[in-house]
């Protein structure tokens, strides 16, 4: 049904303006508590076999919302209930901007792909943090994402990073600096280890400093170099970080100017994945994105040592129950091989 609906009608609109609908509608859904937890009692992962622990955090399933959707945190409890099993929200900056100048978000429909130039549009951290603080009426873990307001020079970001997780680490599950994007200028310099080190040094004093200590990971691009994404590895642990997430959108394509993601990502994020996975090991949690349609997906970026699997793109092609067909396709997959638990198909 949902594909009958994008086909004959969504995908003649301007993807931007369908996603601010969504958003908006999402964000309705979310104030209005019966149907929502309606909704989260019938789509919500239940089934234990795929309930995951990673960085002290206690995830219902393995699978969920990549950041990019949820720009402002308006609409977490809304994709909770619709069966994600955690929803990362933003990028958030420390000030509010309108990003970059429309069209700015295309859809490639028959590679199952985006190309987005948006450029971390947000209303700013404080914004978010506000509505951080409401109570929720259904559980839902919430990582937040935040990256570099684009007006403050390189040489200021590690302070404006600093802005943004002061007031947002408090209120996240998990919080991850975002460096690479390639929509804001100059923002994938800081994935070099010499600048990367002192704004995550920084970063994770704010984190470490929360009333129950804010897992922290970093985000990186599909595009950086494989001996860069083995030092970015290196870093990380030398440093203490709970995560990395691999990938974010890349550039390497033919298209429209701006990050491409969805199906032509999936072999560059799953070769990172892998790296990753041995040059790190279980002592960092490894959280994979990029080109995830369906369960094999999930199943093979787990099999190659992925603690969590997120999506975002697909669900634009394949509907709001996206999340649950995974979660129950998952549950299916495990009984079917034997396996009790995600953790011991990660283990073995």
């Amino acid at each position: 049904m949902y594909r009958l609906l994008f086909s004959q009608v969504l995908r003649r609109f301007d993807a931007e303006a369908v996603h601010h609908v969504t958003v908006r509608a999402l964000a309705l859904l979310a104030s209005l508590p019966l149907l929502k937890r309606l909704l989260h009692r019938l789509l919500a992962p239940r089934d234990p076999a795929l309930r995951v622990s990673a960085f002290g955090v206690h995830f219902p399933s393995p699978f969920g919302l990549a950041a990019g959707f949820d720009k402002d945190a308006s609409c977490a409890e809304a994709m909770s209930a619709l069966g994600f099993g955690h929803v990362e929200v933003g990028t958030i900056t420390a000030h509010a901007q309108p990003g970059n100048p429309r069209p700015r978000l295309f859809r490639l429909v028959r590679q199952g792909a985006i190309i987005n130039r948006m450029g971390f549009n947000n209303a700013g951290a404080a914004a978010a943090a506000k509505r951080l603080r409401r109570t929720r009426g259904v559980p839902v873990v919430v990582g937040v994402n935040i990256g570099k307001t684009k007006v403050v020079p390189e040489s200021e970001a590690t302070a404006d990073y600093v802005t943004s997780a002061r007031q947002l680490a408090p209120l996240a599950d998990y919080l991850v600096v975002n460096v690479s994007s390639p929509n804001t200028l100059g923002l994938r310099n800081l994935q070099a280890v010499e600048l990367l080190r002192p704004l995550l040094v920084a970063v994770k004093e704010v984190a470490d400093g929360t009333p129950r200590r804010t897992p922290l990971l970093v985000k990186i691009a599909p595009d950086l170099a494989d001996e860069d994404v083995d030092a970015v590895a290196d870093l990380a642990l030398e440093l203490g970080l709970d995560g990395i997430i691999a990938t974010n959108t890349t550039i390497r394509h033919g298209g429209e100017t701006g990050g491409l993601s969805g199906r032509p990502l999936k072999a560059r994020s799953l070769e990172v994945l892998r790296r990753l996975s041995g040059r790190v090991g279980d002592r960092l949690a490894l959280v994979s994105v990029g080109g995830v349609e369906d369960v094999d997906d999930v199943w093979e970026r787990l099999l190659a040592g992925a603690t969590l699997v997120q999506g975002y793109t697909a669900m634009i092609y394949e509907g709001p129950l996206y999340a649950y067909r995974i979660h129950r396709d998952l549950s299916r997959r495990l009984r079917r091989h034997g396996v009790s638990t995600v953790t011991d198909l990660k283990k073995g």
